[in-house]
């Protein structure tokens, strides 16, 4: 090639560099709304309670920097890993009955039928209550007095007298269970739903052709294919669940017998009814790393061979 057929040294380059540039600004300028959202409303304020963990912060009166004493407390509180175990053990039996009532709804509203969009809204239909009305309104149905449910079953004949369906932890627990599964279910059914939908139809033909039963189908090509769906669904259900707050305060306040007392509600009665706000902090703070460690684990579970 001679000197005249080169191309001038370093032009295309600059060129090159300045358009990657102003693509960078460009891309900047799209997500700083969203990272200052991030900031303002993460960052910012988990810097703050992180900074409250390390001190006695009564809500009246003056800070005390004390270091790492609330941790060294928490480690002590025999009421919080209570509350942990239960919460734990809340997260697991809520999270399989959501996936055993939400998965089958998911595979019968996939399938085009009469009044598909009516089952679909239908089944939605309690997400859109929210937390705090839901648990109120259960709160009436279980009531022993005023509610439905004592009432009704002992005017069919079921018990012999009306029963105090929060006087007993299982009952509590189970009823408790129940609603946030009728209250969730739509919302994971959704999610599951969106995952089978992507699946093509092609690729079902072809092993039905092949001679694969509905099982071998489901178990071959449907669930390995949803993969990354499962995850994020069981992800949204377990971090929901550690966070369990509204229904154990509105129906059950704890009882009986501060059996039913969750993580968070601990968190919430040294902050705002004990006024420790920087032990309520520390506590928050751990909560958190079990969270991320949790969400971390299911991830790596749930991974596939190519990566999600």
């Amino acid at each position: 090639m001679t000197p005249e057929q080169q191309p001038r040294s370093g032009t295309p380059t600059r060129r090159t560099s300045a358009k990657l540039r102003r693509n960078q600004l460009a891309g900047l300028l799209f997500v700083a709304p969203a990272l200052s959202l991030v900031l303002l409303f993460f960052v910012i304020p988990l810097g703050m309670a992180f900074w409250m963990s390390l001190h006695n912060w009564p809500l009246l009166g003056k800070s005390r920097f004390i270091g790492f004493g609330n941790y060294v407390r928490l480690a002590q509180d025999v009421q919080f890993w209570t509350s942990m175990r239960f919460t734990v053990y809340y997260t697991l039996i809520v999270t399989v009955a959501i996936f055993a009532v939400a998965f089958p709804l998911a595979l019968f509203a996939e399938k085009s039928r009469p009044l598909i969009k009516f089952y679909r809204t239908a089944f939605f239909l309690p997400v859109v209550v929210g937390f705090g009305s839901a648990s109120l309104l259960w709160a009436w149905l279980l009531d022993v007095d005023s509610g439905l449910f004592s009432p009704a079953a002992e005017q069919l004949g079921l018990t012999d007298k009306r029963v105090n369906l929060l006087a007993d932890f299982d009952t509590t627990f189970w009823s408790i269970v129940i609603m946030v599964v009728w209250k969730t279910a739509g919302f994971n059914m959704i999610i599951l739903l969106t995952g089978l939908q992507s699946i093509s139809t092609e690729v079902q033909e072809a092993a039905r052709m092949d001679g694969a039963s509905g099982w071998q189908r489901f178990r071959r090509i449907t669930l390995p294919l949803m993969r990354r769906t499962i995850a994020l669904a069981l992800i949204l259900s377990v971090a929901g669940s550690m966070l369990a707050f509204d229904q154990f305060y509105i129906i059950a306040d704890g009882g009986p017998q501060n059996s039913t007392v969750t993580a968070v509600y601990w968190i919430f009665s040294q902050s705002f009814m004990s006024f420790h706000l920087g032990y309520g902090s520390a506590l928050s703070m751990v909560l958190l790393g079990i969270l991320v460690l949790i969400s971390v684990i299911q991830l790596r579970l749930l991974r596939n061979p190519e990566g999600m």
